[in-house]
């Protein structure tokens, strides 16, 4: 759990987050989930979380999302603006890879924000609307792996800063591999942990 925790803080890292800004979690699967316990942890005030998943919004709003909304309905860029009387998020983290969560992404960011991409399209392409991007003029991160952030992954789980352990909803021996990853492809539960 210390590696996605690594992801989720260098995230954080490439959005500059400082205390009181507002935040926004596009994926609520284990990075994302992470994600928002480090972006509260590093101050922000407000992290609104989307998700296609219920189960997963209920997951990010035990875990300090302040605000949850259904993803893939279209509504989820308006419900996060109108929240912000439509000022829209000072970083967002797209944690889903899909371009549905880039272009919410960067529909919220309000002008000047840092868009941090972490999820790792399928396709192995990402798209979004240039001119909404170019007019808010937007810096757009683009994250790999957790660039040497073990210590303060360790730290901050011994300090119980974050909650590693509630993520991780299925634990299966090697033996029961396959169902495992048939678990974890129908995206059932949260984190699926193979333990040899």
């Amino acid at each position: 759990m210390l590696e996605p925790l690594g992801v989720a803080i260098h995230a954080v890292d490439l959005g500059h987050l400082k205390p009181g800004m507002m935040v926004g979690v596009f994926g609520c699967g284990p990075i994302g989930l992470l994600s928002i316990q480090v972006a509260r942890a590093a101050g922000a005030i407000t992290v609104f979380a989307t998700d296609l998943l219920e189960s997963r919004l209920e997951a990010a709003q035990s875990l300090g999302a302040t605000d949850v909304f259904l993803a893939g309905e279209g509504t989820e860029a308006a419900a996060i603006l109108a929240a912000t009387d439509g000022r829209g998020v000072d970083v967002a983290i797209e944690a889903a890879g899909t371009n549905d969560a880039v272009e919410v992404a960067m529909a919220v960011a309000k002008p000047g924000a840092r868009v941090v991409l972490v999820g790792i399209p399928t396709v192995d392409r990402t798209t979004f609307t240039a001119s909404a991007a170019r007019r808010k003029g937007l810096t757009i991160m683009m994250t790999r792996r957790m660039k040497h952030t073990y210590p303060r992954a360790i730290r901050m789980v011994q300090e119980d800063m974050v909650d590693v352990r509630s993520i991780v909803t299925h634990v299966y021996p090697l033996g029961e591999y396959r169902q495992a990853f048939s678990i974890a492809e129908r995206r059932e539960g949260l984190k699926v942990v193979i333990e040899p």
